[in-house]
């Protein structure tokens, strides 16, 4: 054996070697890949055939072998790193030839590329990358950026590091509403730095909080990397712990933990939305902290055309503060008091089926003793005895349908147990009330009839609610009586809107806040998964965009206008009517809702190709349809490439090397902190995307194979992530600012300036390593998709 390595050792040697100088030839990272699979496998191949590489595999013929097998350990737990006493037999790294290997891996290249990219399950998730990219590409191109970074330096700027604490909150808005971490770096270091530079900032926290505040979009959804991850974690989990299950004597992962073994890239974005917050209040803490220490390095500044405010520290307080929240918990209040809540009476038919008991408990002895250690005696001792209550009590109950008398019955329960008001009425309402509020606060000596009549509408509408439409209202009585409530809070809010529009804050963070809230809300609230959320995104940025060129040539965005509450319009009827067709009954208010559907989703089309046009006139739609396709071709390209290079891994058992290495330490933390120090090392050489297509499908066996929860695993993998792109020498962020940074910024300043913001990485990992509730908590209490 060369240098007294193994040959499994050489082949990953020689694997790593290619890939790093594929990487660094300066060819496309998509065709270097493969080419690092192509040319590795070439170079092992033939090693192999001089017999050259020589493995020293276990011999399974040995007595030793069989006689752990006859001790109950399984085949898979059996490896050279936990049983190294064991003898060992040589043999080439390809038994049956490279030929077999080769004719394999081509079999099973196109299998995966028919599962992963073509035609498989992950496909429909994966289609959220392309419209994510192209919704952040688009409000780049509209200049989101630039009135963002003006208006929050007007705010933050007569703070100690307010230029500094601006840049993280522009940071994480674009995060939130773009994702794409090159177009926010560039921007803000076009638009940002020239002006911190010209007001004394340090050259190092300048550039410092410009990259750290582009990397945001890596880890606040809706993130590419949560995507791209999720679509991985999702499978490896799975197949993991149904391995995990197998290996403990149980017949499936579902029996073993008590609970499917799946993960959502929804689940994920919502796990991911706390971790997100806080790195960005840890950036700005250190910004703030910074300044108060060298104030010299990070001054206060006063921009002297600001506009003038007309509201007071009392007024701020009250309307900004007092009433919103009084506001939010007398609506949590109203809710906990059963007050409001939901109107639902609609019955089934069948009756509900029997529960079950928490854990399966008629499973083999070997699975019984693995499953007390996971869940503990007290958990099975609980299970053991609801299974015979349910035995003792006939069995469980199968649903069955109910008689007249039963229908009749639960129809009268769910009808004492309807809230007096629905809680969608509630919450549009109280919204309203939301943006009549603030809208006092932007101008308190502003005529304030509007506003209370508008809010005399809110209280209205509640008492309608309350004495006019029951649990038992239909949705075309519920819409009529509403309408006059609504047209008299509308009549306050159209006031409200107005005043809100000349408030330089609230005109500019507005329009793509509300996209932001429509995308993250639809699939943080569960109602759909990140693919239709990214096409509701994209289409709004499209109009968002079409509506600003629209203003700066002083046109009206009327078309655009209609379309967008045409969408409010059919997400209203969707809510309130029953649109489906083809059924044997349908009520006159549903039919009525069916055709103000159809007219206004025409109506939502046609705006769409009014704004793309508008777009494609002004010669923006070109450039994000490029920039979308280039982005996007890159992922999947390089998606195809890593396949490759792993199928090359798995060819000469350096894959199974890696994991049975990493099985062979006890300690789960252990072994996950060593994956975790390896992402962080290979992110100064290494793109997310290749760590995430390369070495996750290696080690995710192993860290998703073990007790700890998926969601906190793959969050702790994002963020680590993150640190690719800051970290020197080859962070991706520090080529985007230096390419963009005036010649008085040294590639010196911009690498002392990132290396605070490293550690401020490794801090945020370790608190989320300390307290996983961070990441856990939302999941728990949202609905998951």
């Amino acid at each position: 054996m060369p240098f007294g390595l193994d040959g499994v050792e050489i082949g990953l040697i020689i694997v790593f070697l290619c890939l790093f100088a594929g990487i660094m030839s300066g060819f496309p990272v998509a065709f270097a890949i493969a080419g690092a699979g192509v040319i590795s496998f070439a170079i092992i191949a033939a090693l192999d055939s001089a017999g050259i590489l020589i493995h020293q595999a276990i011999d399974t013929s040995s007595a030793e072998y069989a006689t752990l097998i006859r001790d109950g350990v399984a085949r898979e737990a059996i490896s050279i790193f936990r049983y190294p006493e064991l003898p060992r037999a040589a043999e080439a790294l390809f038994p049956q030839g490279w030929e077999m290997a080769m004719d394999r891996n081509i079999g099973f290249i196109v299998n995966r590329m028919n599962e992963r990219v073509i035609a498989g399950a992950s496909i429909e998730t994966l289609l959220a990358v392309l419209m994510f990219v192209m919704m952040g590409i688009t409000l780049e191109r509209s200049r989101i950026a630039n009135d963002l970074l003006t208006t929050m330096a007007r705010v933050f700027g007569p703070l100690p590091g307010g230029l500094a604490v601006s840049i993280v909150i522009v940071g994480a808005f674009l995060a939130a509403s773009t994702g794409i971490v090159g177009a926010t770096v560039v921007t803000m270091g076009l638009l940002a730095l020239p002006t911190m530079l010209r007001n004394n900032y340090s050259p190092e926290l300048a550039t410092g909080v410009i990259a750290a505040s582009g990397t945001l979009g890596q880890i606040i959804p809706p993130s590419i990397v949560i995507v791209l991850l999720g679509t991985l974690a999702g499978d490896i989990y799975s197949t993991a712990q149904e391995n995990r299950a197998a290996m403990v004597g149980c017949s499936d992962a579902l029996t073993y933990l008590g609970e499917p073994a799946v993960v959502s890239v929804g689940t994920l974005f919502q796990a991911a939305l706390l971790p997100g917050i806080f790195l960005a209040f840890l950036y700005g803490a250190y910004a703030f902290g910074f300044a108060l220490l060298n104030p010299s390095k990070a001054p206060a500044v006063l921009f002297a055309d600001a506009r003038p405010t007309y509201t007071t520290r009392r007024d701020a307080l009250t309307w900004y503060l007092a009433v919103p929240v009084a506001i939010v918990l007398g609506g949590v209040a109203l809710g906990l008091a059963g007050v409001i809540g939901s109107q639902d009476v609609v019955v089934s038919s069948y009756s509900q089926a029997g529960e079950t008991a928490s854990l399966r408990t008629n499973v083999s002895e070997a699975c019984q003793a693995a499953m007390i250690d996971l869940h503990g005696q007290a958990a099975w001792d609980a299970a053991v005895a609801q299974q015979a209550t349910i035995d003792a009590s006939g069995g469980v109950q199968q649903a069955r349908a109910r008689t007249a008398e039963e229908l009749i019955e639960a129809r009268s329960l769910a009808i004492g147990g309807a809230a007096p008001i629905g809680t969608g009425v509630a919450t549009l309402f109280l919204g309203l009330g939301l943006v009549l509020a603030v809208a006092r606060g932007v101008n308190p000596l502003a005529e304030g009839r509007p506003l209370a009549i508008g809010a005399a509408g809110i209280v209205l509408a509640f008492a309608v609610d309350v004495l006019l439409l029951g649990p038992l209202a239909s949705s075309g009585r519920t819409f009529l009586l509403l309408a006059i409530p609504m047209a008299i809070t509308g009549y306050g809010v159209w006031f409200a809107v107005k005043r809100l529009a000349r408030n330089e804050l609230i005109s500019v963070v507005f329009p793509p806040l509300v996209l932001i809230v429509a995308v993250l809300g639809s699939i943080l609230g569960g109602i759909t998964n990140p693919t239709p959320a990214a096409a509701l995104g994209a289409g709004g940025a499209i109009m968002l965009a079409a509506y600003r060129k629209l203003s700066e040539e002083g046109r009206g965005g009327g078309w655009i206008l209609l379309s967008t509450l045409a969408l409010v319009v059919m997400m209203l009827l969707g809510m309130n009517f029953d649109l489906r067709t083809g059924l044997e009954t349908t009520s006159g208010g549903d039919r009525v809702a069916l055709v103000v559907g159809q007219v206004a989703y025409h109506a939502a089309f046609l705006g769409l190709l009014y704004a793309c046009w508008v777009l494609l006139r002004t010669g923006v739609l070109g450039p994000v349809v490029r920039e979308t396709a280039k982005v996007t071709s890159m992922v999947f390209t390089i998606l195809i490439g890593s396949q490759l290079l792993n199928l090359v891994l798995i060819s000469f058992g350096g894959e199974h090397y890696i994991q049975d290495f990493l099985r062979s330490y006890d300690n789960e933390l252990t072994v996950f902190l060593i994956v975790m120090l390896i992402l962080f090392v290979l992110g100064f050489v290494l793109d997310f995307l290749e760590i995430i297509y390369i070495v996750i499908p290696i080690v995710g066996p192993v860290i998703y194979g073990g007790t700890f929860d998926p969601k906190w695993v793959t969050i702790m993998i994002a963020v680590n992530l993150q640190t690719s792109f800051l970290t020197p020498p080859f962070g991706f962020a520090l080529f985007y600012l230096r390419g963009v940074a005036p010649a008085s910024v040294t590639t010196g300043h911009i690498y002392r300036g990132v290396v605070p913001f490293v550690l401020i990485q490794v801090v945020g990992l370790a608190i989320l390593w300390l307290f996983p509730s961070i990441v856990t908590v939302v999941p728990n209490l949202l609905p998951n998709n």
